[in-house]
């Protein structure tokens, strides 16, 4: 009987452990995919605070494109992974059935397995007394062995009556959890079918959007050329003052200790420069934004056309919408080595971090010169707010030394 209980218990303790660690795993993935679904959420809702919001002049045609096909974009994820935490849920359900049944087995077994011994025990007990069990015994050793079963018959009844109710719990809580998730998966489900909806009416303003631009295509086409002729007249400022900005460190460099420095394309950097340097690389990835808050806009390297799919584009930097009033900030400590004045554009902000540049452009107002040393979180400039479109955008640029880098893969979630 003991090696039998011995063997049942521990196939209910693998079974119990694999079926935990299964619905641990679940319960993480879960975790992950809500977190992924409220910042989409949050995504959307500060798309439409800051790209959508009502003004008194509509943005071109260009902008309204872009920013609907960025939310558009963003539905469609929100979409696929509300459809992933459905998927997990039905996978969730299923488990807890089947769980539920093996219990209602194990439970059914346990159940009918006391009854037998609560059976025998009473007709063991009508029979004779136990003290006479005992004093039947032959010898002493037969007397110990007796009692000692008579013991362990007893803490076996005693653990098969705690097994029942602990398989009775858990039972019940199962099936409360059950009932959770089958209210949750259709709370999923409603929402699902709301944001559907939301996308298709979009779908349709975008299309409505492309109409309006095809009508006028050759005005759509300058507003791209002037867009690229933009976007270059500010990239070229800004390698050029990098390059100016590594020629003049060098020189200095070369005086200070009696060497010769030639290299036009990287920094000849102090030791305290090298710790600031080493500093910034040490904390890629956990930079802060060049803003307090707000959204990427538009992210690094090549993106296709919001109207012509076949068309690339190329961003040497990140594009961040933020409020009305907001001011570009430091993202670490280092030396303001430039102020960038585009014609016919607005104003930047370059700072040199050991060998690393980070540049602030789009600013209205500069608080900072040439020179001026700032700290992490430095207050630089006010960022332009467009008096047709309504949108404040910061347009923000990584170097090492002349080398482009991803924004992205150094700050925060960006």
């Amino acid at each position: 009987m003991r090696s039998n209980h011995s063997y049942i218990v521990y196939f209910l303790f693998i079974m119990a452990f694999h079926w935990g660690y299964f619905s641990m795993a679940q319960t993480n993935e879960q975790k992950a995919l809500e977190s992924k679904r409220e910042q989409l959420q949050k995504e959307i809702s500060e798309i439409n605070r800051l790209l959508f919001a009502e003004k008194k002049e509509k943005g071109n045609v260009l902008e309204q494109m872009e920013a609907m096909d960025q939310k558009i974009n963003v539905r469609q994820q929100l979409i696929r992974v509300t459809n992933q935490q459905s998927n997990l849920l039905n996978r969730q359900i299923n488990t807890n059935v089947r769980n539920i049944g093996k219990l209602r087995n194990d439970l059914a077994f346990l159940k009918e397995e006391y009854g037998n011994m609560i059976q025998k025990s009473y007709q063991n007990k009508s029979r004779q007394s136990r003290l006479m069990f005992l004093l039947s015994s032959e010898n002493f050793l037969q007397a110990f062995k007796r009692f000692q079963y008579m013991k362990q018959y007893t803490q076996y009844r005693k653990e098969q009556g705690e097994q029942i109710v602990a398989k009775t719990e858990e039972l019940t809580q199962l099936n409360k959890d059950l009932s959770e998730q089958r209210k949750e998966k259709d709370k999923l489900v409603a929402e699902n079918t709301q944001i559907k909806n939301q996308l298709y009416k979009e779908i349709q303003s975008q299309k409505e959007l492309l109409k309006s631009i095809r009508k006028n295509e050759s005005k759509y086409a300058a507003a791209i050329e002037n867009k690229k002729k933009e976007a270059k007249r500010i990239d070229e400022q800004i390698e050029r003052l990098i390059r100016s900005a590594i020629a003049a460190s060098n020189r200095e460099a070369s005086k200070s200790s009696s060497t010769t420095a030639t290299s036009s394309s990287k920094f000849v950097l102090t030791p305290e420069a090298t710790i600031v340097a080493n500093n910034f690389s040490a904390n890629k990835g956990k930079l802060i934004w060049p803003v307090e808050k707000g959204i990427k806009r538009q992210g690094f390297g090549v993106y296709n056309d919001a109207v012509y799919p076949g068309i690339k584009h190329e961003s040497n930097g990140v594009i961040i919408a933020t409020d009305e009033g907001s001011k570009a900030r430091a993202i670490f400590e280092g030396e303001v080595i430039a102020i960038l004045s585009v014609p016919g554009g607005n104003k930047g902000v370059q700072i040199k971090h050991g060998n690393y540049i980070s540049t602030y452009y789009n600013l209205s107002r500069v608080y900072v010169k040439k020179g001026d040393k700032v700290n992490t979180k430095s207050d630089l400039g006010d960022i332009y707010t467009s008096k047709s479109s309504g949108t404040t955008q910061l347009k923000f640029y990584l170097y090492k030394d002349t080398t482009r880098l991803n924004p992205e893969e150094w700050i925060y979630q960006l």
